[in-house]
């Protein structure tokens, strides 16, 4: 069996301001190509298939026509999809009417039978080849507090909720898996060990969680589909434990990632082989210079860029490569921007965004307005509630609180 893991696709992105939409359709129509010349069997999607829990319509006529396409060229292909922490699970779920009729699989929601009780059933979907069942998929969802089985006296009850879900899902495929099939896990989570970036991952620690253990997935997994983090890595340097990572760079912090989808192909219940697909960039991203400089070394290093390797003139100003300008400051220069976009006007350059840096003081503190819209837009209301506590009573809160918080904060998933 084969196929093709792949996570954090973000349709509908936005950049600094710059949509992201001709970027992520060169990705899935490579994509498409890709499915077709691998042959796979499945194409597994680990979350955060939009960016936000309110998609566009755009996005979401971009992402269903691509499985269409998927479809119409593999009519036989397995599709299984989860949801990640910034996908709204009850959207994503929304037409499975529709798509059941396809044989795609969708999961963003822990599922639950009338009693409450969650429906184990439901999150182990069946991957076939030629009718043929080869291997069970454990579909499980980014998991909130209200998601997870209560675990009494647990230390982190969050946590410990997480790996007594996956044991029960496992369980059962366990229960159904005849000889030579295989356990396939996916999640949208954050293992331990896992290497981040700052600048794009919502961060999605909740009751004190950071990371979760890689203990959770037992001898029994050929293989853990993850999402999340944008960086593709094994965790704890297993070959059978994988992040995909992104498709494509959701921040200049990325821009030296090999963004990659995984072809991974297993023989009976073993892992046979992993190989990584790197996905091609349409527009390219640009940090000017790579290290903080004085503004007149920066304009240096522009003259120096050699666009003609980089742009292709007969593609249009749409393909012209996004621009982070790195600058040392004395102090503030509020027309440092006007005079960065007359320096370069008549370039095939995009000035997306100043990161200034001033001697003897933290970027924190002496940051434009820009980068000061940068960290607000990735506060979160745990770190919020964090340092409010700590403001008004001089200590951190209380991890029952912070359980209490995220449970009150995600309480779509509770019943």
């Amino acid at each position: 069996m084969r196929f093709i893991h792949t996570s954090d696709w973000h349709l509908g992105q936005t950049l600094h301001s710059a949509e992201r939409g001709l970027e992520h359709q060169h990705f899935l129509d490579w994509l498409c190509i890709t499915l077709q010349e691998q042959q796979a069997d499945a194409l597994l999607i680990a979350g955060d298939i939009f960016d936000n829990a309110n998609p566009s319509a755009a996005s979401q006529k971009q992402f269903y026509r691509f499985l269409r396409q998927a479809k119409m060229h593999l009519p036989d292909l397995n599709i299984i999809i989860i949801a990640g922490n910034h996908d709204s699970p009850a959207r994503l779920e929304a037409p499975v009417p529709l798509l059941d009729g396809m044989d795609i699989s969708v999961v963003g929601m822990v599922p639950r039978l009338a009693d409450g009780s969650i429906d184990v059933s439901a999150m182990v979907v069946p991957i076939r080849q030629n009718s043929r069942i080869v291997a069970w998929c454990l579909a499980v969802p980014f998991l909130r507090p209200g998601d997870v089985p209560r675990v009494e006296n647990a230390s982190d009850p969050y946590m410990a909720g997480i790996a007594r879900l996956y044991k029960e899902v496992s369980d059962h495929a366990l229960g159904l898996r005849q000889h030579g099939q295989a356990i396939i896990a996916m999640g949208h989570c954050h293992m331990v060990g896992g290497e981040i970036s700052e600048d794009s991952e919502r961060r999605i620690v909740i009751g004190g969680t950071e990371a979760l253990s890689a203990s959770m997935f037992d001898s029994h997994i050929t293989y853990a589909a993850l999402g999340h983090l944008h960086l593709a890595q094994k965790v704890g340097k297993q070959e059978h434990l994988r992040y995909c990572g992104s498709p494509l760079p959701l921040s200049f912090a990325e821009v030296d990632y090999r963004h990659q989808v995984l072809c991974v192909d297993v023989d009976g219940e073993s892992l046979s082989q992993v190989t990584p697909l790197y996905v091609p960039r349409a527009v390219q991203l640009l940090r000017i210079p790579k290290h903080a400089a004085p503004l007149p070394a920066v304009l240096d290093a522009l003259d120096s860029l050699d666009l003609a390797s980089i742009v292709d003139n007969s593609k249009g100003t749409q393909y012209d490569p996004y621009l982070e300008v790195k600058v040392k400051l004395d102090a503030p220069e509020p027309g440092l921007r006007a005079r960065i976009e007359s320096y370069i006007a008549g370039k095939p350059l995009r000035l997306l965004k100043i990161d200034p840096h001033y001697p003897g003081k933290s970027k924190d503190e002496n940051s434009d307005k820009e980068a000061i819209q940068d960290t607000l837009d990735r506060l979160q209301p745990e770190d919020i509630f964090r340092r409010l506590y700590q403001g008004k009573y001089q200590q951190e809160a209380p991890g029952d609180m912070l359980q209490a918080f995220g449970e009150l904060l995600h309480g779509e998933g509770m019943q």
